[in-house]
């Protein structure tokens, strides 16, 4: 205590100095350190997601997502990038509507754009992000203006207790009111370096004018050296920590203590501060080895990042007509995208131009990408139309009765819906149904007429084989006619359709039967095809069209006839270039044997054109 107050005004004020010297080297520590940072290397910026090819809903989104994230003060950049993507698709949405207007004859004064609902969520969602962002603008300078207010509170009361009389209490007071002075926030920094100015000041008064309660003083110095030694002891931990941006960060902490520590005795300042400078050196010294040794692996990135534009370069003029191609391509594209961010940092020298060429060859390819998806869009929705009017004809037709004739124009109908290609993924099944639909009921109402049909078939069947048996049993009798037999086959002919599968069957237990009664009449040779063909001609009388089928039937011997004869002239003629051999008669021979062959076929078509002639 004697000692204390023997202390002259001087020794008080070089005391004072001392300790703000000590502050201040603190202060220029840290303004050192923000230097060093920005001129080591860092990591590699955060790659900036490229809007360009964003649509409006993925615009929307993303938007939403930044809004709710809730850190308005690092978000403002990718909004506003978001709010010009928007208001450009806006614009170009709005600049169509304006020429579809006036191309259709309307004026473009008259012209009102209405927005859509994705624009008045976009718009919504945004005006809401200027007014969060406003109001958290207004209450961060509120804050601050807060701050300022409470801060001239605690000078002010620092100010009376500089200027009061010196109590037992004040050395609480002051550690109270230095507490205090901490634990406030950001003020306004137009204010910041007079009230630290002012605090500073007011702060050495308070030490300067102790001279009673000096040995308090000493003892409160001993208990910064404590404290101080003991963020000294922390400093010199932190060179082990592996993390470096753990331990940097645990160091601005630490420097941040320190500087609001208050004194310590003045044999102990220059020492101590040279420990906790030796421990803050360390670890600056190990994040400058480490960053040293960064550059040869920062090289190395570099090198991977301009293969892996190599690599992109390929993809540069890439075209294709089909989606699973530009599928299959996105993926390969997204798997260069993958390694690119997994590559690591590069020379801060040679980060913006290495990602420029990256981003730029990665959007080109998306946006011919675009293109070709564009283009898809405008053929899905010809295709469309295409298939609409499909549609339009198949429910036409899925009532119509005509069952063949419209069964091959359904059928058509569906060859061409193969053909259409593709359509727009929103109405595609919407058209399929409804053509389907449309075919189902025509082929349902066909199946259900067939079933009468197909009955009405087998009871045809039934009748036919009746008459089969009939004349089989006739034939076996004595009771043998050709009227009879001319009867039986007429009846057979104005039976209708059988079943396709026993048509065959049916007609040759038919024929066996009539050759087995022509047989047992008596008919042998030559009277037999001709019997046949009377009954024949009888059957083709009852036809309602039956003078054309025996103009046909005319037509059709009378060119047998003309052709037989014609071969009959060219093997005569052949047989007269033939020379005197053994081979030559047998040929002659051959050849005489289809001429005569050829004679009588002649012979009979000539009987039955003249058969055919009384009919």
């Amino acid at each position: 205590m004697d000692k204390d107050k023997e202390m002259s005004e001087e020794d008080k004020v070089t005391q004072g100095q001392q300790e703000n010297q000590v502050e201040g080297k603190i202060e220029q520590e840290k303004n050192k350190q923000v230097s060093e940072e920005e001129d080591t290397p860092q990591e590699e910026e955060q790659e900036e997601v490229d809007y360009s090819n964003f649509t409006k809903p993925e615009l929307i989104h993303a938007l939403k997502e930044f809004i709710n994230q809730g850190n308005l003060s690092k978000i403002e950049s990718s909004v506003a990038d978001i709010k010009s993507h928007f208001d450009e698709i806006f614009n170009k949405e709005k600049d169509e509507a304006l020429q579809d207007f006036v191309n259709t004859g309307g004026n473009a004064d008259d012209f009102q754009y209405r927005t859509t609902d994705e624009d008045k969520i976009f718009f919504a969602t945004y005006n809401d992000y200027r007014e969060k962002k406003a109001h958290f603008l207004r209450e961060q300078e509120r804050q601050k203006e807060k701050n300022l207010y409470a801060k001239n509170q605690i000078l002010d009361r620092l100010r009376e207790l500089v200027d009061g009389e010196e109590t037992t209490h004040s050395i609480n007071t002051i550690k109270q009111i230095q507490e205090e002075w901490k634990s406030i926030g950001p003020v306004p920094n137009a204010q910041n370096r007079n009230l630290w100015a002012s605090y500073n000041a007011l702060m050495d008064r308070f030490y300067d004018n102790r001279s009673i309660y000096f040995e308090l003083k000493e003892l409160d110095r001993k208990k910064n050296l404590e404290q101080k030694t003991e963020i000294c002891e922390k400093a010199e931990a932190l060179v082990d920590i592996e993390d470096l941006k753990e331990a940097i960060k645990a160091l601005n902490d630490l420097h941040e203590e320190f500087k609001h520590i208050g004194p310590v005795p003045r044999d102990e300042q220059e020492s101590l501060w040279q420990r906790f400078k030796a421990a803050s050196d360390a670890v600056y010294d190990k994040r400058k080895e480490f960053y040293e040794g960064q550059k040869e692996v920062l090289k190395v990135n570099l090198v991977k990042k301009e293969n892996l534009i190599e690599k992109l370069e390929g993809f540069k003029d890439f075209s294709a007509s089909k989606i699973k191609d530009w599928n299959n391509k996105t993926k390969e594209v997204l798997a260069i995208q993958k390694e690119w961010e997994s590559s690591g940092p590069v020379p801060r020298e040679s980060g913006k131009e290495i990602n420029k060429k990256f981003w730029g060859l990665f959007k080109h390819f998306f946006h011919n990408k675009n293109l070709f998806f564009k283009e898809l869009d405008e053929i899905r929705l010809t295709n469309k139309n295409k298939a609409e009017e499909l549609i339009k004809k198949a429910e036409e037709l899925m009532v119509n009765t005509d069952w063949q004739n419209t069964a091959n124009k359904m059928i058509s109908l569906q060859q061409e819906w193969k053909k259409i290609g593709p359509t727009p993924e929103k109405v595609r099944d919407e058209l399929y149904n409804k053509f389907k639909s449309a075919c189902d009921t025509f082929f349902e109402n066909r199946r259900n007429a067939n079933k009468q049909v197909n009955k009405e078939f087998e009871e045809n069947l039934q009748a036919k084989e009746g008459i089969c048996k009939k004349i089989t049993e006739e034939a076996s009798s004595k009771e043998l006619s050709e009227e009879n037999l001319e009867k039986y086959i007429v009846e057979f002919n104005s039976i209708g359709f059988v079943p396709r599968k026993n048509m065959k069957d049916i007609l040759s237990k038919f024929n066996e039967a009539v050759d087995l009664y022509v047989k047992n009449l008596g008919i042998e040779g030559g009277d037999k095809d001709e019997f046949l063909f009377r009954l024949n001609l009888n059957k083709i009388q009852a036809d309602p069209n039956s003078n054309r089928v025996l103009n046909k039937k005319e037509h059709g011997i009378r060119k047998q006839i003309s052709d037989l004869e014609n071969n009959i002239t060219l093997w005569k003629n052949n047989l007269e270039f033939f020379a005197a051999s053994k081979t030559a008669d047998k040929l002659k021979d051959q050849f005489d044997e289809k001429i005569q062959k050829a004679e009588r076929e002649i012979e009979k078509l000539k009987k039955k054109l003249s058969i055919l002639r009384e009919f």
